[in-house]
């Protein structure tokens, strides 16, 4: 039996729900699909939210060689034999590949692509449900677009949902009585995967009751049958990416209590991954030099939590989110490279001064001859001033200390030791 999901997948960009930032009129990844020049891609986000069904359509749209491939089933036998019809009759117009869950791909199999891809003589739509920042291969990814294709709105999943009964209605050949709630309850309950939605329907109507007559879809029957969603997403529809957004403007703002009960719905949704990631940003970004053990401790506390798995990995997450939240904050890190990097676009890779180069040889022509460096363990308390910079940008300045003790105290140790020069 093909899946109601499968069976009312949409056949057009207008029948998709949701994802309104990509594919409403005049948006980027409408207009590009639109054109008929498709580039390499990398769709990312949650399961059941059209990353599967957009490059479908895309497929249909094009005149290529369509393959198909699941990263979690696929071989390098497989990639070849796709390789093998390049330049055959018939992928006279190119080959599309749409290669599903490609995190599941070791980084071997990823980079039989590359050449083929670079070359076109393969389009690549792949999609992950993994940040593909850390999931692709990184010469896979410098050669796609990535989309982000973020969890659907409740106000739309109600939409597919109501079209979901419709249907199923049609196939039983007569009408369902849906009782008030029924429809809100499941999108609510889906957490923003369309597919869980369109389950939820199918098994309300082969679990309700039924006469001769009539079929009921109750609300106490959506209740148990979508359960199990409620707990495993947040009950307000909201996306994974806001929860980790929230999480870490309370641990900034030093609201351990906040922190937690954002930490919490990231683990009924068993999200852990992502929450360890975000933990381990944090130390460094918000935390950063105000308290510099806080990387080590958080990151002992993500190890610890990755080996346990649920439940008893909360302990050492809640650990981690508490000692954040109440630790010293300071964002002085960030703030300095994020400077350094602005004056690198700025100027490019300016020259660096003589005395700090690898010592080599100098030719007949050189202007200055020898490294002339200063070692600073040569001088009293180790420092002796000397330029560092490249002469363009010698005074510039990108970190500014921090107002807080440990900052304070390693500002007040620069200070000292550049009187006694």
């Amino acid at each position: 039996m093909i899946p109601l999901a499968e069976q009312i997948r949409p056949k057009n960009l207008d029948e998709v729900v949701g994802q309104r930032h990509l594919l409403a009129k005049g948006r980027p990844l409408r207009n590009i699909i639109e054109s008929g020049h498709i580039p390499n891609m990398i769709f990312y986000g949650v399961s059941g939210v059209g990353k599967t069904t957009v490059a479908s359509i895309i497929a249909k749209q094009t005149n290529k060689k369509l393959h198909v491939l699941n990263g979690t089933q696929a071989g390098i036998s497989d990639i070849k034999s796709i390789i093998s019809e390049i330049g055959t009759f018939a992928s006279r117009n190119g080959i599309l590949l749409y290669l599903d869950e490609i995190q599941y791909l070791n980084k071997k199999q990823q980079q039989s692509l590359l050449s083929y891809i670079e070359k076109g003589d393969i389009t690549l739509i792949a999609s992950t449900t993994e940040n593909p920042y850390f999931a692709v291969y990184n010469a896979l990814i410098s050669r796609s677009t990535v989309f982000e294709f973020k969890p659907v709105e409740t106000s739309e999943i109600a939409k597919a949902v109501a079209r979901a009964f419709r249907e199923l209605e049609s196939m039983q050949g007569h009408a369902f009585t849906i009782q008030d709630g029924v429809i809100s309850h499941i999108a609510q309950g889906s957490g923003g995967d369309v597919r869980k939605a369109m389950n939820a329907c199918e098994l309300c109507v082969l679990a309700c009751e039924k006469s001769e007559q009539d079929v009921i879809i109750s609300l106490e029957l959506a209740e148990s049958l979508t359960q199990r969603s409620n707990m495993r997403y947040d009950r307000d529809g909201d996306a994974h990416y806001d929860i980790l957004s929230a999480l870490q403007k309370s641990i900034r703002g030093s609201d351990e209590n906040a922190a937690l009960h954002y930490t919490a719905r990231l683990l009924q949704a068993g999200d852990l991954i992502s929450l360890t990631r975000r933990l381990l940003v944090i130390a460094s970004e918000d935390i950063g030099l105000a308290y510099p053990m806080a990387m080590p401790v958080v990151q002992a506390c993500v190890e610890s939590a990755l080996q346990l798995g649920m439940p008893e990995a909360r302990i050492p997450i809640a650990e981690a989110v508490i000692l954040l939240a109440t630790a010293p904050k300071s964002n002085s890190a960030k703030m300095a490279m994020d400077a350094a990097i602005f004056d690198l676009e700025q100027h490019g890779a300016l020259e660096i001064p003589r005395h700090l180069q690898n010592q080599h040889f100098d030719g007949t022509g050189a202007a200055i001859r020898g490294q002339h460096y200063l070692y600073p363990h040569d001088y009293p308390h180790h420092y002796v001033y000397q330029q560092y910079l490249p002469d363009e940008i010698r005074n510039h300045v990108y970190y500014q200390f921090g107002d807080n003790k440990q900052e304070q105290s390693a500002l007040q140790y620069r200070n000292w030791i550049q009187t006694k020069k």
